[in-house]
């Protein structure tokens, strides 16, 4: 087939979760011999390269803003799919879900959306940009051939409000763990003696919240805040301000010194509140990292019986946490165990693939059948 990932900022995955969804999957589809494209921002782009572990790289532009970064190239990259006649489009992201219409209209292509969390939750936004994802999740029942939800919380989410069956589809987690210490080094770092956070620096990610309650957790073992984002220097910068000097910044990184830093921490720390399935906590307990996790309903459904549980917002329940954990570390080796089996179980990215493919090749109603 002739498939195209689009909406996210492409690829090689510099961002989020989205772009490690269209790195891993189109590696995978592009690896059983279709022809793959993925669609990418101009300024994520990697100068002089044109294709990434067998997918192609199409660059297109956008309008570098807050409120119309994602819109924008998803309408071009829409608007180019709809000419190059592909068998099946992926669109990332719901505020996507008006181009979903694009592909179909010059040939019959199959369109896939996968509408991520519920964005409009995201204090982020402002009025605007609530509203706008709100008439985009709506959309998102109408326009697209099939609707995948990576979580059974936002499948059952979209099933109530919307009368919507979506195919569920989580990301995976069993990435190959890395050999290389160069990360660890150049933080002046080893093995197993840090604590990890991985996350966008926006607010609902709660970095501010992790730092300030590492402040109360005694002991001198590092944390380190892994990630940035545009947009948010304010926010950032009262993030840095609230760190202790055991806390360290390397800014966002990815590929090969991400992966050492996951694979390598004592504590992986996850405190989203907003979204579906989180791929770092899902690598992380792929890892087989000790996994401290808000008990979000999204965070629960991933990470519940193979982490151990604290709320973000409650004063002293974090701290908790790390200070047992980090006082007697030996004695929670038991959940290094559960973390690998769960991801074994439910996150791998050879079954993420499989369900994509069959999505592409199937209709609506017998995909949701199959898979959901």
């Amino acid at each position: 087939m002739r498939i195209a990932i689009l909406g996210t900022r492409g690829v090689p995955a510099r961002y989020g979760g989205f772009e490690t969804l269209a790195e891993e999957l189109s590696a995978r589809l592009s690896a059983r011999g279709h022809d793959v494209t993925v669609y990418t921002r101009t300024r994520y782009a990697e100068a002089g390269l044109s294709s990434h572990r067998g997918a192609r790289i199409r660059v297109l532009p956008t309008i570098a803003t807050k409120y119309l970064d994602t819109v924008v190239h998803g309408w071009l990259s829409a608007v180019d799919a709809a000419f190059a006649k592909y068998d099946a489009v992926l669109i990332c992201n719901a505020i996507n879900a008006l181009s979903c219409w694009l592909p179909r209209l010059l040939h019959a292509t199959r369109v896939v959306l996968n509408v991520d969390g519920l964005e409009r939750n995201r204090r982020k936004w402002n009025a605007l940009g609530k509203a706008a994802y709100q008439v985009s999740e709506l959309l998102s029942t109408i326009l697209p051939d099939v609707v995948v939800t990576d979580a059974a919380v936002i499948r059952d989410y979209y099933r109530t409000r919307h009368a919507c069956d979506s195919v569920l589809i989580p990301y995976g987690g069993d990435l190959p763990v890395p050999e290389g210490r160069s990360a660890l080094e150049r933080l002046g770092l080893s093995a197993e003696s840090y604590v990890l956070y991985v996350s966008r620096l926006e607010p609902e990610n709660n970095a501010l919240e992790v730092v300030s309650a590492y402040r109360n957790v005694p002991g001198r073992t590092p944390l380190v805040v892994v990630g940035d984002a545009p947009y948010a220097a304010s926010y950032i910068a009262r993030v840095h301000a609230a760190a202790d000097e055991r806390v360290l910044f390397p800014g966002a990184l990815y590929g090969e010194a991400y992966r050492e830093l996951a694979a390598n921490a004592l504590v992986y720390v996850q405190a989203t509140e907003v979204g579906g399935t989180h791929p770092a906590l899902v690598e992380a307990l792929g890892f087989g990292r000790i996994v401290a996790y808000h008990a979000s309903p999204e965070n629960e459904e991933v990470a519940g019986g193979a982490g151990l549980p604290f709320d973000v917002h409650r004063p002293g329940s974090l701290e908790a946490v790390l200070s047992g954990l980090l006082d007697d570390p030996l004695s929670a080796s038991v959940w290094k165990t559960r973390a690998r089996e769960r991801v074994t179980e439910r996150y791998r990215w050879d079954d993420v693939a499989d369900r994509y493919e069959k999505v592409f090749l199937k209709g609506k109603v017998e995909a949701a059948g199959n898979l959901s």
